[in-house]
């Protein structure tokens, strides 16, 4: 199963859970399984079908630009990195 590391401004939605894991070959595979086990998560990453404003994915330690289309291996590990603003 892939893990896929969950923010603090989003882990309302996983009790807390710092990562959760599923099967997918796919980012968008990988936020459906995890749907039923952590309602909002996936409209909170990928509203609209497409990954939210303020976001990026890392996969095994590599930026990806493929959104929900971005491949997952089975021990994949994927972050959810949170725009970080400055000036």
């Amino acid at each position: 199963m892939a893990t896929l590391y969950i923010p603090p401004q989003m882990r309302d939605l996983t009790s807390g859970a710092v990562s959760v894991a599923a099967d997918g070959k796919t980012l968008g595979e990988l936020l459906r399984a995890l749907e039923p086990f952590h309602p909002g998560l996936s409209a909170r990453i990928a509203p609209d079908g497409s990954l939210a404003g303020g976001l990026a994915i890392s996969i095994d330690g590599a930026m990806t630009a493929r959104g929900l289309l971005a491949a997952i291996k089975p021990a994949s590990e994927v972050h959810v990195l949170p725009a970080i603003g400055g000036g």
